[in-house]
C-alpha cells in the first residue's frame, strides 16, 4: 500500500514530463499543435492533460522554457570536481543567464501555476511545476558530496532550490527593486554562505 501510495506523484510527474515532451516533438515538426493533438502525442487522455495544464498556450509557453533549460554537462563543463563553490557558482550563472533570456515567459509560467495550485485541487492533484532545478542541484553537489554532512547536503540542496528560479527574481525586482546586477550580487553572496554554513556542519 505504501509503496503505491509513492509511485503515484512519481507517475503524476512523468504524466506531465510526458505531456511537455511531445509538445516539443510536436513543436520540432514545424507544427501549432491543439491540447488534444499532445495528449494523443503523448498517450493520455484529453482531460488528463487539462489536469496538468489550463490550456493549450500554457502548456505550449512551458514546453518552450523546457528546451531552454541547460543540460549538466553543459553547465558544468570545465568546473572544478573539488571545488562546491565554483560549482553553485557554475550553476548561478546559468539559471540567472536563463531567466534574463525568458522572463516574460517565465512569470506567464509564474502565474499559470499560481492559478492552478489555488485552485481547490484535493491533496495528491496533479503537480503544477516541473522541477527543473532539483536534478541541476544535485549534479552541482554530487561530486562533492563527501565534504559535507549527509543532513546538511539534503538541506543545502533544498534550500538552494529557493534561488535559482523566477521566484527569487520577483522578490529581488518587485519587492525589493534592485537592479540584475544588485541581485546577482546578493545572490551570490548568499550562495557562499550557505555552502560555508553546509560544510561547518
Amino acid at each position: 500500500m505504501e509503496s503505491r501510495k509513492a509511485e503515484r506523484p512519481n507517475q503524476k510527474r512523468r504524466t506531465r514530463k510526458d505531456l511537455l515532451q511531445a509538445a516539443n516533438r510536436l513543436l520540432r515538426q514545424g507544427r501549432n499543435p491543439s491540447l488534444e493533438e499532445i495528449a494523443e502525442e503523448a498517450m493520455v487522455s484529453r482531460a488528463t492533460a487539462y489536469r496538468y495544464f489550463p490550456g493549450v498556450e500554457a502548456l505550449l509557453l512551458e514546453a518552450a522554457l523546457d528546451l531552454s533549460v541547460p543540460e549538466a554537462g553543459e553547465v558544468f563543463a570545465g568546473a572544478p570536481e573539488d571545488d562546491p563553490q565554483a560549482r553553485i557558482q557554475c550553476l548561478e550563472r546559468s539559471f540567472s543567464e536563463l531567466i534574463e533570456q525568458n522572463e516574460g515567459a517565465m512569470r506567464a509560467l509564474l502565474a499559470n501555476s499560481l492559478r492552478l495550485a489555488d485552485s481547490g485541487e484535493e491533496e495528491g492533484a496533479a503537480p503544477v511545476r516541473q522541477n527543473r532545478r532539483s536534478p541541476l542541484i544535485e549534479a552541482a553537489l554530487e561530486p562533492v558530496r563527501e565534504q559535507f554532512d549527509p543532513q546538511a547536503l539534503e538541506r543545502l540542496g533544498k534550500v538552494l532550490a529557493l534561488f535559482f528560479g523566477i521566484e527569487a527574481r520577483v522578490v529581488f525586482k518587485d519587492v525589493l527593486q534592485l537592479d540584475d546586477a544588485d541581485a546577482r550580487e546578493v545572490t551570490r553572496w548568499a550562495l557562499e554562505a550557505l555552502v560555508e554554513a553546509a560544510r561547518r556542519r
